[in-house]
């Protein structure tokens, strides 16, 4: 999502389209954050020991394979940045960031197990409702983070984006794998210690 918003934010309109980019990112996060919250109050997600390490191994296991698959993968080369570039209107931008990240399988796959924890706490509503503000912020910065740095530092902004995506680019597959590994990891760790009582 940096490199597409970096991309938009280079076109023409840049920060009005990255912007509506940013609200459709931010809508899915929403939606499926408070799908996560309102479910897990009406059936109460597991709170027994044992069920709540069953869920953890589950999801962290399913994370440690979501890792590799991303780490075999090989994506072929699109050319990305020449069709961002051309003129977006508004709707199509905010459409584009509704999709990128309904399909942003890597954000998503750490984005539910904390809105799990957050809907399985003991937190009072409003505290619930601070969580998910603070997780839907945390995990649309790719979105909104180049637009607010653009519009309060422009010059500044343009070559440190830059070089975001050249890191990007060289490291970004690993680093996303590593992430997604690392939350893996901590799950299944979390869900045996739990399983087994230590």
């Amino acid at each position: 999502m940096l490199t597409e918003q970096t991309v938009l934010l280079a076109g023409p309109g840049g920060r009005r389209v990255g912007l509506m980019f940013a609200a459709g990112t931010a809508l899915v996060l929403v939606v499926l954050v408070d799908a996560i919250l309102v479910v897990g109050r009406s059936l109460s997600l597991p709170q027994a020991p044992h069920l709540d390490a069953s869920l953890d191994l589950s999801i962290g296991g399913l994370l440690l394979l979501l890792a590799g698959v991303l780490h075999l993968w090989r994506r072929p080369n699109h050319d990305t940045d020449r069709r961002l570039h051309q003129r977006m209107s508004l709707p199509a931008a905010f459409a584009f960031g509704i999709f990128s990240m309904a399909t942003n399988v890597t954000t998503l796959a750490l984005v539910v197990p904390a809105a799990k924890e957050i809907a399985s706490s003991h937190l009072a509503i409003w505290e619930s409702l601070l969580a998910a503000a603070l997780l839907v912020v945390a995990a649309s910065l790719p979105a909104w983070g180049p637009v607010a740095l653009e519009a309060t530092a422009p010059q500044a902004a343009g070559r440190l984006l830059e070089r975001l995506e050249t890191l990007i680019q060289r490291h970004g597959r690993l680093l996303v794998v590593l992430l997604i590994a690392g939350a893996g990891v901590f799950l299944v760790v979390r869900g045996l210690v739990r399983l087994l009582g230590l």
